[in-house]
C-alpha cells in the first residue's frame, strides 16, 4: 500500500451508456484504515458532494462496522440496451438471479422497454426476479400506465424503483398499483428522507453509501425508516463498491438482492481483483488498488484538476 499514492484520480469509459453517462471518474483516497472513494456525479452541488467526501474519509480513516454476513446477494444491472444485449448481460452476470432493468430512457418507446424486459425474463428463467428503475422520469399517469404493461412483460415485477421524482407522486403511484415501490432519489437527495415514510410513498428504501455520507450514516437512515433496504451502488469502482458491500453486510436483515454488481458496467477498474459476483453474490472484503490497474485508468490532466478543485471545495483544504 505504501508505494501507492495518497490520492488518485481515475477515469474509465462505460461499456454501455448508462443514466446518460459514457464515462465514469472519481478520486481514491488512502488513510490509516484503507481506501475510500469520492466520486459524486458532476450535477451534484458542493453541499451534496460533501456527504460523498464524508463517506470517502470514513472508509479511509475509520473502516467499516463489523459484518453479520460474509457475502451479499446482488442483482445484475441491465442498461437501456436492446433485447439481445440485455439477455447477454444477464447470462454473463456471474450467477445473478435478479435483474434490475433501466427504463424511461429518453428517446425509447414503451415497446422497446417491453422487449428488453421480455428478453431479461427469458434469460433469467422462471425463478428469476425483475425490478425496474425509472430514475424519477415519469409523471403519475405515465408511471401507472407504463408500469402495468411492464409488469406484464416481466411476468410480475419485484418492485419499481423511483418511478416519479416527487414524494407525493410516489405515494399516488403506490396507491394505484399492486407493484411495490422503492424510493432512491427521494432518500439520497432529500433533506428529509423520512418524508417518504410519513407519506407512505414506498415499500422499500434504496440506500447508497456515498450520497448518504458513509456506512454508519446509511445504517442510521435504515433504522429510522424501518422499511426493507436494498443497498445499491453509485457506479463506483471496486473501492466504492466495497463500502456498499460493507453496508449490506452490516444490516440486521437483507431481504432483497442488492444493486452492487455494477463494476461490470465500466471498461476498467482500479484493481486487478475487482468485486465481481460469483454465484450471484459479492464477498465482504477490503479492496486495494493495484499499480497496474491504476496505470490503465489514470485520468488526464484536465480531469485531475477538476477533481482537485472539487476536493478543495468540499474538504476545507485536504491534500
Amino acid at each position: 500500500m505504501s508505494s501507492l499514492p495518497r490520492a488518485f484520480v481515475w477515469s474509465t469509459p462505460m461499456r454501455s451508456r448508462f443514466r446518460g453517462l459514457q464515462q465514469r471518474d472519481g478520486v481514491l483516497v488512502r488513510g490509516a484504515a484503507g481506501w475510500g472513494e469520492f466520486s459524486p456525479f458532476w450535477d451534484y452541488s458542493d453541499a451534496e458532494a460533501s456527504r460523498w467526501w464524508a463517506a470517502a474519509r470514513e472508509a479511509a480513516d475509520e473502516g467499516f462496522p463489523a459484518p453479520v454476513r460474509d457475502r451479499v446477494p446482488v442483482n445484475v444491472t441491465v442498461p437501456a440496451v436492446g433485447p439481445d444485449r440485455a439477455a447477454a448481460i444477464v447470462r454473463s452476470s456471474g450467477g445473478c438471479t435478479t435483474a434490475k432493468v433501466k427504463v424511461a430512457e429518453p428517446g425509447q418507446s414503451l415497446a422497446e422497454e417491453q422487449a428488453r424486459l421480455e428478453a431479461v425474463r427469458e434469460a433469467l428463467g422462471p425463478t428469476g426476479k425483475i425490478r425496474v428503475d425509472a430514475n424519477g422520469a415519469w409523471d403519475v399517469e405515465t408511471a401507472l400506465s407504463h408500469l402495468r404493461q411492464l409488469d406484464h412483460a416481466a411476468g410480475g415485477l419485484e418492485y419499481a424503483e423511483q418511478p416519479c421524482a416527487a414524494v407525493e407522486e410516489l405515494a399516488a403511484v403506490r396507491r394505484g398499483l399492486d407493484v411495490p415501490i422503492a424510493a432512491d432519489e427521494s432518500i439520497r437527495r432529500a433533506e428529509d428522507p423520512m418524508a417518504v415514510v410519513r407519506a407512505e410513498a414506498a415499500d422499500i428504501v434504496v440506500l447508497k453509501v456515498q450520497p448518504l455520507g458513509g456506512v454508519r450514516a446509511a445504517l442510521r437512515v435504515a433504522e429510522e425508516t424501518g422499511l426493507p433496504v436494498v443497498v445499491s451502488s453509485a457506479l463506483e469502482s471496486s473501492v466504492g463498491i466495497a463500502a456498499g458491500v460493507a453496508l449490506a453486510a452490516a444490516l440486521p436483515e437483507l431481504p432483497y438482492a442488492c444493486g452492487l454488481a455494477t463494476v461490470q458496467l465500466v471498461e476498467r477498474d482500479v484493481t486487478d481483483d475487482p468485486l465481481l459476483p460469483v454465484d450471484g453474490h459479492l464477498p465482504v472484503r477490503a479492496v486495494t488498488p493495484s499499480s497496474s490497474a491504476l496505470a490503465a485508468v489514470a485520468a488526464d490532466a484536465d480531469t485531475r484538476r477538476r477533481w482537485h478543485r472539487r476536493i478543495e471545495a468540499v474538504s476545507g483544504g485536504w491534500s
